[in-house]
């Protein structure tokens, strides 16, 4: 079985929108869909998701390295990431959890 949340991100723009909007967000399987993702957080924070929006990132040629044979291109490590919406009056403590 894989595991679809691999780790909560924790920066300015995704504490601000926690506190604000009670969004969180968090590094997911690049496999995992909407409703698998909405299973694990629900079953992981006991909390009730509303809404949940993904974000693919990375895939493309990144760095280009001049060497003696020739141009060598090198891939991102392509990842996902979820922005979950959980109801009004819930949160998640990331801070305890992990």
């Amino acid at each position: 079985m894989k595991t679809i949340i691999k780790k909560p991100l924790i920066t300015e723009k995704a504490t601000a929108a926690g506190e604000k909007f009670n969004r969180f967000t968090f590094e997911v399987d690049k496999k995992a869909n909407k409703i698998e993702i909405k299973k694990a957080v629900e079953k992981l924070y006991s909390v009730h998701v509303t809404d949940v929006r993904t974000l693919n990132y990375g895939g493309g040629k990144s760095s280009v390295k001049y060497t003696n044979k020739g141009i060598v291109e090198q891939p991102n490590n392509p990842w996902k990431k979820a922005v979950v919406t959980i109801a009004d009056g819930e949160t998640i403590d990331l801070f305890t959890n992990f």
